[in-house]
């Protein structure tokens, strides 16, 4: 029966909120002359009020009709809607007034009456609709059982807008307990009678105090390295932490203005990238594109991403058919539009690059296969030299010989400087594509960038395993760092800095400050609701073979200069003596086909420092 009731009131909402309108109308040009004859209205008042009446509902229901007084929802009723009534109805008083003393000459109505009507209108229209509200928001709640007890870190505007979704979603079933903000002269303040209770100091003892059950951190405008440092004073078990996402992703429809559960992430604090998508669309858009790698975290993600600039085609260049089948799923849900092709193959297999290009034609190129681990890489230097130097060797040539318009290689800083055989096989790759640029049309440029966070065979996975299997978490060194994004912003600013290229470059994009991995470590057991060392031991098992403690974005010689992009810059085209390069690489060909792995190191140290004019 109240199923059906309910049906029925929103069926005829707008009906029943006229009907309101119209009785609050009436009640308050009846009381108007109530308190202007002190209750007492005679035989000939009333003929006036039931003379006029009629005129002055019409004026005000035509007003408030285009003032949009009835289609607000009162429960969300706010300063626009009293601002909204109070226009309303001030000219329909002033309507009132003139078209009363054209229409009724011979009826003087008091001035203090019209003035009366107008105040009470707006008074009872507004008064109904904050009694909604704070039935809702103060009342309501009572009702409500095992409720949450939540602090909201930041007493902004966004702390505010999770105030309100608290108190208008009943399904949220929260109770604000109070704001932690760290401005010391808000402290005891109310914002919309919550309390501020202190700053981001007072966490823990306040979670104590008040049997707080979860944090919310809304606090869009915060940067990295705050995100962090609040999450270090919520070491407490049991209490759960969810964060207010950034106005741009809000805006960009990447997420919703809701908090959510706070994402690895969320710690980088970065802004969000910001692309010219008419370039980017110019040279995508009606293009047949091929992105080897495509199955794995960035090859997935260039996919998607090219998707939405309507490409001819888009061929999916992978060896794990898994991946690519899982991909293809995934494509056919979120781009039905979207024609792809998938070529489960090799870059080591010349034959197959051939029989792809040949066929398909692509006129851009996206290099993302590649072997990336650095560890394994170091035990395993043949293959490293066979997938990264070979395959990427094959695939720029065939690039080349089959006209390619745009061939993006997706490079890695371990490149920089490189103390690994992933690093040096990934810098000779940037050496021979700079080398073929200086003979080609193709465009060739590579991009440049450090660690994708949350990227398959990252450390968050790995960390997150070892906290699910209740630890220890195994950390290299207490002072490495590495440099950190989001793979949507490395893959956004690949594609921006591919139309910058016009041959040979190597564009970097920046990627702020590199973070501790141990500090890294500590913010992820806190995300999952432990205390470090406490729940979960951190252990340091030492740097791995090939490791750095730290990494940098650009080599010795070479300049960083920037960009029209803030977020990318290009190092200079290297000056290679290429004869003796095709030598060198040959030479060390020859040794990853015999494993020969002292002089395959020996080599490729020889190729990245020694092969210069």
């Amino acid at each position: 029966m109240n199923i059906y009731i309910k049906g029925l009131v929103l069926k005829f909402r707008r009906f029943l909120i006229l009907v309101v309108h119209l009785i609050l109308a009436t009640a308050a040009y009846i009381l108007a002359y109530h308190l202007r004859l002190d209750f007492t209205i005679n035989h000939a008042y009333w003929e006036i009020i039931f003379k006029t009446l009629p005129f002055l509902l019409g004026i005000k229901m035509v007003l408030f009709f285009y003032h949009g007084l009835f289609s607000g929802l009162w429960r969300y009723a706010s300063v626009d809607d009293v601002w909204r009534i109070a226009k309303a109805n001030i000219l329909s008083t002033l309507g009132f007034l003139a078209g009363s003393a054209l229409l009724f000459p011979a009826i003087r109505i008091p001035r203090s009456v019209i003035i009366l009507d107008c105040i009470l209108c707006f008074g009872l229209m507004t008064g109904i609709r904050l009694a909604v509200r704070l039935f809702r928001e103060k009342f309501r709640p009572f009702f409500m059982k095992n409720k949450k007890r939540v602090l909201i870190v930041g007493a902004g505007e966004a702390g505010v807008l999770v105030l309100r979704e608290a108190r208008n979603n009943p399904k949220a079933n929260i109770e604000i307990v109070g704001f932690i903000d760290d401005d010391h002269h808000k402290r005891n303040l109310r914002v919309q009678g919550i309390r501020i209770l202190g700053t981001r100091h007072d966490i823990e003892a306040l979670v104590q105090k008040h049997g707080i059950d979860e944090i919310i951190i809304a606090i869009p405008s915060a940067v990295g390295g705050v995100i962090r440092d609040i999450v270090s004073y919520c070491q407490i078990s049991s209490v759960k932490i969810r964060i207010v996402p950034g106005l741009q992703k809000i805006l960009s429809g990447e997420t919703e203005v809701k908090p959510r559960d706070i994402r690895p992430d969320d710690l980088l604090g970065r802004e969000t990238v910001q692309v010219n998508e008419e370039e980017i669309s110019a040279y995508l858009t009606d293009k047949v594109v091929l992105v080897t790698g495509a199955g794995g975290s960035i090859g997935s993600v260039l996919c998607k991403q090219i998707a939405r600039f309507h490409p001819k085609e888009i061929l999916l260049f992978d060896h794990n058919e898994n991946d690519v089948y899982f991909l293809t799923i995934d494509f056919l849900k979120k781009y039905p539009h979207v024609k792809l092709t998938t070529i489960i193959g090799d870059i080591k297999d010349v034959g197959v690059l051939k029989h792809t290009l040949s066929r398909y034609k692509p006129q851009v190129v996206f290099h993302a296969a590649a072997h990336k681990h650095v560890p394994l890489l170091e035990e395993n230097p043949a293959s490293a030299v066979k997938n990264n130097v070979l395959g990427t060797g094959n695939l720029i040539y065939a690039s080349h010989h089959y006209k390619v318009e745009r061939f993006i290689l997706i490079s890695t800083d371990k490149a920089v400087n490189p103390s690994s055989v992933m690093g040096l096989t990934k810098r000779v790759a940037e050496m021979l594509l700079q080398a073929k640029a200086k003979k080609s049309q193709t465009k060739f440029m590579a991009v440049r960038f450090g660690n994708v966070l949350g990227s398959a065979g990252s450390i968050v996975p790995l960390f997150m395993k070892q906290i699910e299997e209740g630890g220890p978490v195994t950390v290299t060194h207490p002072e490495a760092q590495r440099y950190f994004m989001s793979v949507n912003e490395a893959v956004l600013l690949v594609l921006q800095a591919s139309v910058m290229g016009q041959g040979g470059e190597v564009f970097v994009l920046d990627m702020g400050e590199q973070i501790k991995i141990v500090d890294l470590a500590r913010d992820l057991i806190i995300l999952s609701g432990f205390v470090p060392e406490k729940d979960i031991e951190i252990s340091f098992v030492g740097l791995r073979p090939g490791e750095k403690l730290k990494e940098v974005l650009f080599l010795n010689r070479e300049r960083d200069s920037a960009t029209q992009y803030d977020k990318i810059f290009v190092a200079p085209p290297d000056e290679f003596d290429i004869r003796k390069l095709k030598q060198e690489i040959r030479k060390l060909l020859l040794c990853a086909q015999n494993y020969d792995y002292a002089k395959i190191r020996d080599l490729l140290n020889e190729i990245v420092l020694d092969v210069k004019k």
